[in-house]
């Protein structure tokens, strides 16, 4: 079977994710572990996981029907998970606009049968590091200028093994409509 692993994403704009990789590496070295790349900070709205490649059509459709009105972050934070040794961006408050996108997503990712992670608790985060050292409310202290974010469409995105970690190319662009459907 040829498999495809998918995710849907909001892909910072240029200027975004520079300030957010340069944050990345600052990051990284105040705190050890790998940076991510530039070209690979997103947030996850949806992961698919290994996708048949024949069933790629279909959720290219589910990622067509998933509407939602335009809206802008404000990435205004830091996060660490220690499970898995995350050092993360997000938002202190995020817009509504993006948990009405992932509801809409999530349901047109079930009502086509197609298989996604469906944590219970969506939290809204980019990757900056993997693998830092950082004691408890350590992270707390770090602050952020906020960045702003108009979202205005989203992502369908096939991530494949590649030197140095992983590639990632967009399969499927999804504007946000102006005056979205219900």
């Amino acid at each position: 079977m040829n498999t495809m692993r998918l995710f849907f994403a909001l892909w910072p704009p240029e200027d975004l994710s520079r300030a957010l990789a340069d944050g990345a590496e600052a990051l990284a070295r105040r705190f050890g572990g790998r940076p991510t790349r530039r070209e690979t900070i997103h947030l996850t709205l949806a992961f698919l996981g290994e996708v048949d490649a024949a069933c790629v059509s279909g959720v290219i459709d589910a990622g067509r029907r998933a509407y939602a009105a335009p809206f802008q972050l404000v990435v205004d934070r830091f996060g660490y998970w220690r499970h898995n040794d995350l050092l993360w961006a997000g938002c202190t408050e995020p817009a509504e606009g993006l948990r009405s996108l992932v509801m809409a997503l999530r349901r047109q990712l079930r009502a086509a049968s197609i298989a996604f992670d469906a944590a219970p608790r969506f939290v809204a985060h980019l990757t900056l590091v993997r693998k830092a050292r950082i004691v408890r409310g350590e992270v707390d202290m770090i602050s952020l200028e906020p960045l702003r974010w108009p979202c205005s469409g989203f992502v369908l995105v096939h991530s494949r093994p590649a030197a140095g970690g992983r590639e990632y190319a967009v399969l499927e662009s999804f504007p946000l409509p102006a005056a979205a459907r219900c």
